[in-house]
């Protein structure tokens, strides 16, 4: 599943808009997404009010990045809450995005 989500997310990162960005500031930016939907998981927000969630907190990220929300949430949810808790995702997410 993280291969779907990464791959859809990649498709996001390839848009002409996000030309002006490097890799590492593309992948950085993505591993905030993937924290912020680790950390509404963490508050026990139901995966279909996420995006409303995370939306309402205004992140800082660029706009365009909102739609990787429901794009990672899946792959964020279906990971066991011990992986949650004591796991960092936005790091392992930016390493797979550099490696890419």
């Amino acid at each position: 599943m993280i291969r779907f989500a990464f791959a859809a997310v990649l498709a996001i990162g390839a848009a002409p808009a996000l030309a002006q960005e490097t890799k590492e500031e593309t992948c950085a930016l993505q591993a905030q997404v993937v924290a912020a939907v680790q950390q509404a998981r963490l508050d026990r927000v139901d995966e279909r009010d996420v995006q409303a969630h995370i939306l309402a907190q205004s992140p800082e990220w660029p706009e365009k990045y909102n739609n990787a929300i429901p794009l990672i949430a899946p792959w964020v949810y279906e990971q066991k809450r011990r992986v949650i808790r004591k796991e960092s995702l936005s790091d392992a997410w930016n390493e797979l995005c550099l490696q890419q």
